[in-house]
């Protein structure tokens, strides 16, 4: 049995139970991955100040997240295709979250539904919205998450185009998949993983099929999303959407103090500094790089969250430290769920909360509130 101390354990665990092309999707960029690879290298760059002598015997690195108590400043980004990274990946990822009091959230692009999911938790979800040219979908699927009782819509707007990723147009990963000869006897090779996938129902995209006229199937699906993603996505969208929505909104995918003022002003909740994690723009700088001029532009006036390259609890506390209010992770949490399913998931949170109570006790802060750029060396 491996024994596992830190994310990249789980990573090497979830390379050898997940498929090649699932493995790819998760661990790669657009073009060059320059962005990608930029994310986590940028984050090592930022250095820890380490003080003694201070009473460590009460730390807390427990939070708020738009209002929500979390056992730490996390939350689980959405992610498409996760239900092909385990089988049911969705509902475990889920579960896992509200077991350890952090906010999950589901993608627009899952295999497991809104509906699957809230039947099988307790807890509240975040909902990520991919927006469609087919606004009465939008329309549907907006008042499915109000239904399911969703805590908090989580608004994408950098995909209006797709970014172009080398490794899944070689692995033949479109939407839905088209495994090629060379991937199916990959998959032959991952037993656990195909026993788990044959076992379940949930193999198709659930938010979308048999919710969109004329898609029943894998085949119809694939014809449909070529045609959806909306290039003509504006900042007037927003307040429709918002006025759909009536609950707490997030938008994802800012990268400029200008783009976060307009998203403020447009009635956004919280914003996410994000480059979709280097998988859409290359060439772009690291959401760590642009955090702290983002934070500086719109103040404490809306939550700033940030994801892209976080693999520790240290990278959460440095981004924490740079003036985030909380951080998302993707990767680190798909690591957990693919070697382990949600005993993973559950063991990546648990990774995550140790090195951020460790890393903040070693600067001499004992509460997670006060961490500010006083930790950091300039």
């Amino acid at each position: 049995m491996t024994t596992i101390t830190c994310i990249e354990d789980l990573k090497a665990l979830y390379k050898q139970r997940v498929p090649k092309m699932f493995y790819d999707y998760t661990e790669s960029g657009s073009w060059t991955e320059q962005t990608f690879e930029s994310n986590a290298t940028a984050l090592q760059h930022i250095l820890f100040k380490q003080r003694v002598l201070v009473d460590l015997s009460q730390r807390s690195v427990a939070s708020t997240l738009l209002g929500q108590p979390v056992t730490m400043p996390v939350a689980l980004a959405p992610v498409g295709l996760t239900g092909y990274q385990h089988a049911d990946g969705e509902i475990k990822a889920a579960i896992a979250a509200a077991r350890f009091g952090v906010p999950y959230t589901l993608s627009t692009m899952s295999i497991c539904s809104i509906e699957d999911v809230a039947t099988k938790t307790s807890a509240p979800f975040w909902f990520q919205l991919y927006v469609m040219r087919d606004r009465d979908f939008i329309r549907r699927l907006i008042q499915r998450a109000k239904a399911a009782e969703c805590s908090a819509l989580v608004l994408t707007v950098d995909l209006q185009i797709l970014g172009q990723r080398h490794k899944d147009i070689k692995n033949g990963l479109s939407t839905p998949p088209k495994p090629t000869l060379r991937n199916i006897i990959n998959m032959a090779t991952k037993p656990r993983w195909g026993l788990g996938m044959l076992a379940t129902p949930r193999r198709d995209f659930g938010n979308i099929i048999g919710h969109v006229a004329g898609v029943k199937d894998t085949g119809s699906l694939s014809e449909w999303t070529r045609e959806q993603f909306d290039p003509g996505l504006n900042w007037d969208d927003v307040a429709w959407i918002k006025d759909l929505w009536g609950g707490p909104l997030i938008i994802k995918g800012i990268m400029t103090p200008e783009d976060a003022c307009l998203a403020r002003d447009h009635g956004a909740d919280a914003i996410i500094v994000s480059n979709h994690g280097g998988r859409q723009l290359d060439g772009a700088p690291a959401s760590i790089q642009v955090l702290p001029a983002i934070k500086a532009a719109v103040g404490d006036r809306i939550e700033v969250l940030m994801d892209g390259g976080i693999r520790s609890g240290q990278d959460v506390l440095r981004a924490l430290a740079s003036g985030a209010d909380g951080t998302l992770i993707g990767r680190a949490y798909i690591y957990g769920l693919g070697a382990l399913g949600e005993a993973g998931v559950r063991e990546t949170l648990n990774i995550l909360r140790n090195e951020l109570d460790l890393t903040m006790a070693f600067c001499g802060c004992t509460n997670i509130a006060n961490v500010s750029g006083d930790i950091l060396w300039s």
